[in-house]
């Protein structure tokens, strides 16, 4: 049996970002307002992984690549218009490190990066297979398997601000924009309340 949505649940004021919530982003959507979409969906991102790990003076590599790497899913999951990753994590990473040039670096370690950082911190609190996480040095040694995460945030920023160009740029029709309405479409629907 599907589970029961309250119908009392108060959708249009809940938070997407600090400046929009539900209502404003779907009159968006209905004024096809592509540039502050793209805006939206870049401070949704920053305000939530990025903006809190650069402004502090109590940075740490573990806090920052466990962000990065649900930032990663997150993004690949507007990228394909998923509407989860579950049993798709993996691809998650392959997609994305294989797609954004940006993390070129690690082609071809991407399901080890998966395993081992990803899943090692989150599951483990600590990297696993000799993968280490550092604040300094370049973004990804191979022969060490070592990353700074410094780097890492930087580049997943700089990757961010693309995606927000590319959404500005395409057309309304083209398959970035089906998706990443898919996947806002998704979240919207997962802020309701269920009832038991």
């Amino acid at each position: 049996m599907g589970k029961k949505i309250n119908p009392k649940n108060n959708l249009n004021s809940i938070k997407l970002s600090n400046e929009i919530d539900i209502e404003k982003y779907q009159k968006l959507v209905e004024e096809k307002n592509k540039k502050e979409i793209a805006r939206f969906i870049y401070k949704r991102f920053s305000e939530r992984y990025i903006a809190p790990l650069e402004n502090s003076p109590k940075k740490n590599g573990f806090c920052t690549m466990a962000n990065c790497c649900l930032m990663i899913e997150a993004l690949e999951s507007f990228y394909n218009g998923w509407k989860d990753t579950k049993n798709r994590r993996d691809l998650a990473f392959c997609k994305f490190f294989d797609r954004v040039k940006e993390f070129w670096d690690f082609h071809g370690h991407s399901s080890e990066f998966y395993r081992n950082v990803r899943c090692g911190i989150l599951h483990q609190a600590e990297t696993t297979g000799g993968w280490r996480i550092k604040r300094k040095g370049s973004l990804f040694s191979p022969d060490s398997l070592t990353i700074n995460a410094t780097r890492f945030l930087g580049q997943l920023k700089k990757y961010l601000e693309g995606y927000r160009r590319d959404l500005e740029n395409a057309d309304w029709n083209n398959k970035i924009w089906k998706n990443l309405r898919k996947k806002m479409d998704t979240i919207i629907y997962n802020c309701k309340r269920e009832v038991t």
